[in-house]
């Protein structure tokens, strides 16, 4: 930081309102504050999930661990500690965790009625033989037959021994689901919420198309181009280098480099003045667009890509688009989860056109697109759906979805995403798959089925044997063997759980 003309080097809990701070290219800044001196692409995708980079200058605010992608910047801090935009994000964490009802255990509603109305019938089933005149020893006997018949052993087994395989089963595939009070919202919920950048997408630029002018190829532009952006930081020029490297392998070197902060490069590659960025960009350095080259950029634009004008010899003479590709599977993904009667959102930081060209790619209805989302909005949007009466499953990766996930009914974490995330989630998937969120909804529904299924057959076993037994027709030695099968026949119904298939993934286990 800076005080009093000098530069030093202080914890960042030192930092106080209107310290003035060092932002080197690729660090993390700070804390919040606003940009005094400097201008650089800085990566807000931590806090508002835009995958692609926000140019600033002086004036404009900047946030507290995001990161500097490329120039040197003289920050003034605004705000600092427990008031800045990421611990707010904290608080609306812990706030929306502790706003949480527990679930209350459908075995532990049976059995606090069941066991007291068991021994009331025994003492009943005794009191009764030795009224009518039978011997102490029928009447014992009927009465022991009932506690014996009546051990709720089954219906103690019902619901751990279905939770333990399927939290197993569901361990081997990548599903960590967090407790059994999470198997009940599974079953309830009818609306899904889709964060966008590394859930639905990539997570990272890459390029994608290049479209180049009559008598220009490809492999041209991308050797001439790839050189020239192989000697910027920014990240947009990275995607397209590394997309060059690997078409071509090594790039060409560049000469007499030079780029300004937000609107392009040039550089000399094999003695070929190249040009690269926006389109005032490649207007100020005097290159002609042609209207083939203007066509191919507008439509880039309004496909949701970020396009890129590269020219050389007076002319634009390619058009580069990059952007963060939706994941292979996204697509089969938000099929299997219509197929479960679940209505898809897609919510990001992003545009609202680049989010709409994404949801048109993986089939999301442009309705329920919902982009220019802060963190803090995330969680007004989910709780603005609970509102209407829909019960909310939300999945995300990062910490600007941690108080979403956190708000939701339901909150899935990709296992590849940041750690608070993962911490506010329910049920967490390991492999980062979209499809394993259709998976962990049907292992964890079809797992609270079998959990009902083990209650409802323990506690009908003994609503059809307790009056076999009180009317002395089971010994206690028969009884004994039916409450032992009873408990085996849980036993193995939970176990059919092993056999749980995930569906179009590539998990076979």
């Amino acid at each position: 930081m800076i005080r009093s003309g000098k530069a030093s080097r202080i914890p960042i809990g030192s930092l106080v309102v209107d310290d003035v701070f060092v932002v080197r290219p690729g660090e993390k800044i700070a804390t919040d504050g606003v940009i005094e001196e400097g201008s650089s692409a800085v990566d807000t995708s931590l806090l508002t999930g835009e995958s692609v980079p926000v140019e600033v200058g002086p004036g404009d605010p900047v946030f507290g661990a995001t990161v500097n992608a490329s120039g040197r910047l003289l920050v003034r801090a605004t705000r600092v500690g427990a008031d800045t935009a990421l611990a707010r994000i904290a608080s609306l964490v812990a706030a929306a965790q502790s706003g949480k009802a527990p679930v209350q255990r459908i075995a532990d509603r049976i059995a606090a009625v069941f066991v007291p109305v068991v021994l009331v019938i025994a003492a009943l089933t005794l009191a009764g033989w030795l009224i009518v005149g039978a011997g102490p020893s029928q009447a014992f006997t009927a009465a022991v037959a009932v506690l014996i018949i009546a051990c709720p052993c089954a219906l103690g087994l019902a619901t751990p021994t279905a939770l333990l395989v399927g939290t197993g089963r569901g361990a081997q595939l990548g599903i960590l689901i967090k407790g059994p009070s999470i198997l009940e919202s599974t079953r309830r919920v009818d609306t899904i919420v889709l964060d966008k950048t590394g859930t639905v997408t990539m997570g990272r630029m890459s390029l994608i198309d290049v479209v180049t002018l009559d008598g220009t190829t490809a492999a041209q532009a991308l050797r001439l181009v790839g050189g020239v952006e192989s000697a910027s930081e920014h990240p947009i020029a990275q995607a397209i280098a590394a997309g060059a490297a690997r078409e071509h392998g090594t790039l060409e070197p560049v000469t007499e480099f030079a780029s300004t902060a937000g609107l392009g490069a040039r550089g000399t590659v094999d003695e070929i003045r190249v040009i690269v960025g926006q389109v005032a960009y490649a207007e100020s350095e005097g290159l002609v667009i042609p209207d083939a080259m203007r066509a191919a950029y507008d439509s880039a634009q309004a496909r949701g890509r970020t396009a890129v004008l590269a020219g050389w010899d007076g002319e634009v003479r390619a058009v580069l688009s990059v952007t963060d590709e939706p994941k292979p599977e996204s697509r089969s993904a938000i099929e299997a989860l219509r197929a479960l009667g679940l209505t898809p959102y897609l919510l990001t930081g992003d545009n609202e056109r680049t989010a709409r060209a994404v949801a048109a790619e993986i089939g999301i209805d442009a309705r329920h697109v919902i982009a220019g989302v802060l963190p803090h909005d995330k969680v007004d949007v989910v709780r603005s759906l609970q509102a209407d009466g829909h019960v909310v499953a939300m999945v995300g990766d990062g910490v600007n979805d941690a108080a979403g996930l956190a708000q939701a009914d339901l909150g899935m974490a990709m296992g590849t995403g940041a750690d608070a995330a993962i911490e506010a989630s329910d049920i967490t998937l390991v492999r980062g798959d979209l499809r394993s969120v259709a998976d962990a909804i049907r292992l964890s529904r079809r797992t609270l089925a079998v959990i009902k299924g083990n209650l409802f057959w323990a506690f009908a076993y003994n609503v059809a044997a307790i009056p076999l037994a009180a009317a002395g027709l089971l010994n206690p030695l028969i009884a004994g063997a039916a409450m032992a099968f009873s408990s085996v026949f849980v036993v193995t119904n939970s176990l059919r759980l092993r056999r749980f298939r995930p569906k179009d993934s590539t998990v076979t286990r």
